[in-house]
């Protein structure tokens, strides 16, 4: 082997080791530590924490945490999770503001003193973020301090849908002055002086409300009232009837998931321009409230700019008797209209064959709707005819678009 050979052999040798060397370079440490403790704080607490044994640096970068998420469901024991708990609440840097909390617990064992524990740190660390996910039982446990929290933006709070036939009432005394972002889910708001539910009305810089299962007592109208909301986004996964009430100036954004079993007005809602429904179909056969309530919400909604509707919430609309029939004045500043295609559930397919059925008059095409329904093609087509026509009847300019969602995730109910 000549010289110059071996020199291009040490050559490429040398350059490899060089790459290889830069390939094992610990290229996060190098990182700034804020970037590494905003990594962290998308990190279960626990995980978090166990970064200590991968090199001194990151032996007490943890303590340092912005935000702690602790979930008990991710732990063999009880037992081990209030010893994790209690150990990084005690080792935490102190000196340190708390951004978020993320708890969640689901064992009915748990002692409620943990709770009580966990959220008292939060807010004497200044915190701006908490999510509570909990049992019934534990809201009565909640430091009353937390709903009178001057540095809270964003509250999340969330019964533990496993006992939804009780009834867990929300908090009737909620002054945050601060908080922009609210989330609430399995709660019962009880009526006020004026006869209705109304509670929100207090929260003057809220912005963005979700509410998913709740309910009212003592009244059949919950009344959603506030001069500064943008965003509202309502989960229903049951039959309960209401009316909610809309004293919103400033609602811009609507969207529903779930079976529509209430009445919505609003005597100001002319600057909503946003509005999704994506219906599901759990009581239709029981009831044709459903359909009457959304035509009665497009009716409401009548100056909205985008629509977005599943085919399974234009299949419930279709089931409104005599919807063809009358007169539909909404929508004439419709833009754009987006019809999402997705999964039909079958009891409701079996309903709207059933109703297909109804009017069919040959013992051959009744043979080949019902052989179709085996086979799970029917209903066919999926979007019912006409529909989406009768939608832009006062607003044939508006951009339509077909969107196949039948091959992603569903989307979550939970909070």
């Amino acid at each position: 082997m000549s010289d110059s050979t071996d020199e291009m052999t040490i050559e490429l040798a040398t350059k490899r080791v060089k790459l290889d060397d830069s390939e094992n370079k610990d290229r996060l440490s190098d990182l700034p530590e804020s970037i590494i403790l905003h990594i962290m704080s998308f990190l279960n607490t626990e995980y978090a924490v166990r970064t200590c044994i991968l090199s001194t640096k990151w032996k007490d970068i943890w303590k340092r945490l912005p935000a702690l998420i602790l979930r008990s469901y991710e732990f063999r024991s009880m037992k081990i999770f209030k010893k994790i708990v209690s150990n990084v609440l005690s080792l935490r840097d102190s000196s340190i503001s708390l951004q978020s909390l993320d708890f969640e617990r689901y064992n009915c064992r748990f002692e409620t003193e943990m709770l009580k524990t966990v959220v008292n740190y939060a807010l004497t660390h200044n915190v701006q973020r908490i999510g509570l996910y909990v049992n019934g039982g534990d809201i009565a446990q909640i430091p009353p301090t937390m709903f009178s929290c001057e540095t809270l933006t964003h509250l999340k709070l969330s019964i533990h849908n496993g006992i939804r036939h009780k009834t867990v009432l929300f908090p009737e005394s909620l002054n945050l002055p601060a908080l922009t972002s609210l989330q609430l889910g399995n709660f019962t708001f009880c009526v006020r002086d004026n006869d209705s539910a109304e509670p929100f009305s207090i929260l003057n810089r809220l912005n963005n409300l979700l509410i998913s299962d709740c309910t009212v007592k003592g009244t059949d109208t919950l009344c959603i009232s506030s001069a500064t909301l943008v965003n509202l986004t309502i989960y229903n996964n049951s039959n309960d009837y209401y009316k909610i009430e809309l004293r919103t100036p400033s609602l811009c954004t609507f969207a529903f998931c779930g079976t529509p079993c209430q009445s919505i007005s609003g005597s100001n809602v002319s600057s909503l321009k946003h509005v999704d429904i994506h219906a599901e179909a759990e009581v239709v056969s029981y009831s044709l409230g459903p359909p009457m309530f959304l035509f009665s919400w497009l009716l409401e909604f009548a100056n909205i700019k985008s629509l977005t509707v599943t085919a399974t919430t234009l299949q419930v609309l279709s089931l409104f008797p005599g919807m063809f029939k009358f007169n539909f004045p909404s929508l004439g500043n419709l833009k754009s209209l987006r019809v999402e295609f997705d999964e039909i559930p079958y009891k409701f397919r079996m309903l709207l064959c059933k109703v297909k059925l109804l009017t069919v008059e040959s013992e051959e095409e009744t043979a080949r709707i019902t052989k179709a329904f085996e086979l799970g093609s029917e209903p066919s087509p999926p979007i019912p005819v006409g529909m989406v026509d009768f939608l832009l009847q006062n607003s044939s300019s508006a951009e339509v678009k077909y969107v196949d969602c039948t091959k992603k995730p569903l989307r979550p109910r939970r909070l």
